[in-house]
Parts: C-alpha cells; structure tokens; sequence
C-alpha cells in the first residue's frame, strides 16, 4: 500500500509531454508582436505559474491580454496534434488507483484544456477530478487552490504528496502543508528541483513510482 491517500499530480512535463503544442503556440503569437519565434529552449525556460506569467518572459505588461487570448485560440486548434503521455504516467494512474489512492491533476494548464488532454490520452478514468487555471480564482503555488482541490477530493493534506516538475510545484506543495516529489522530465533539471526544496527527486515516473 502506498504511504499516500492522495496523489496530485502536475500535467505538463509531469504526466504528459506538451512541449511541441506549447512551442507551436508562441512560434504563432511572438511574430505577431515584433518578435522573432522562440527556441523550444526558451519556452521551456518560461513555462510556470500559468499562461500570462510565462509571457512575460517575453512581451511587456500591456500586451499580455492580447497575446493571451491569440495563444488560446491557437492553442485550441492544435490541443490534442502532438501532445502524448510520458513514460510510465499511465501504469502509475492505473496501479495507484488499483490501491485506493485518490489520483487528481493539479495543474496551471487552463481547467479545459487540461480535461480535454486528459480524455483524449485516457487518464481521465482514473482521476477523482482535473483542478487547473480558471477553474477557481487562484494559481499554484497559492495555498487556496491547494486547499481547494482538497477540499474537492474530501482529502486532507496528511497523507498528500505533490508530483511536478518545477519549483512552482514545490513551492505550491510546501504551502499547502505536503510533500513534492519531482520528476525531472519537464522545465528543470534534478539540481534545480532539489535546490528549490523538493523531498525527493526522481529522473522519470517509472523511477518515481518503484519509490512509492
């Protein structure tokens, strides 16, 4: 049995590999503000805390509500083109489930994407519910949406554990009263997520799930 009631797991670069779409998306809007179309390696440098903080990494405050609504609409077109799960995410979700452990994607990824991602690569059957941007007022790491998505699930935060990858996720976990373990297959590299606190860090999910 595992040493924990209740998983919530990060989508993008966690569960799945969504770093094509997301690339496609910027390569779309950027030019569109006089900028040239970004590396894969500087959208990844950017991604975290949610659609409007990454593009700051980029355009000025005054265009990000534009930019914002440019991305979602191309991103829309192109949602379910190249995504696909990581290693392992799918033989995790099932066996975890299999125990009894409650199983939810806490995400920044917009609520609806993320539910629509999360049906077409066959995850949704084992999760209890899909929490991401939009869905409440609050991104992680505040410690409201950790609180809320409990609340949701009927869990208590004794016997959670956070799976991400990044500091956001980490940080996200800590304030809300659990643990994180990371994964670095996504926006950070395994020194990066130790540095920032993470109670274990693994290279990929099969790693990480032989732990738990």
């Amino acid at each position: 049995m595992s040493q924990f009631h209740t998983l919530l797991l990060d989508l993008d670069g966690t569960l799945v590999d969504a770093f094509t779409t997301i690339h496609r998306s910027y390569t779309h809007v950027l030019p569109q503000f006089g900028l040239p179309a970004p590396t894969m390696a500087q959208v990844r440098q950017s991604v975290g805390g949610g659609l409007e903080n990454a593009l700051r990494h980029f355009l000025p405050e005054a265009s990000i509500a534009a930019a914002v609504q440019l991305h979602l609409a191309h991103t829309e077109k192109i949602l379910l083109e190249d995504v696909r799960l990581l290693p392992g995410a799918l033989e995790l979700l099932r066996q975890q489930k299999s125990t009894g452990v409650t199983l939810a994607v806490f995400t920044n990824k917009r609520g609806d994407h993320a539910r629509r991602i999360c049906n077409h690569l066959g995850m949704t059957p084992f999760l209890s519910g899909i929490f991401g941007a939009k869905d409440t007022p609050w991104l992680k790491p505040q410690p409201e949406f950790a609180h809320h998505t409990l609340t949701q699930l009927a869990a208590l935060a004794q016997g959670t554990l956070l799976i991400g990858d990044s500091p956001f996720d980490v940080e996200a976990a800590h304030r809300g009263g659990f643990p994180c373990w990371a994964v670095a297959t996504g926006t950070h590299i395994a020194e990066q997520l130790r540095a920032a606190g993470a109670e274990a860090v693994f290279a990929d999910l099969p790693a990480l799930h032989a732990a738990l």
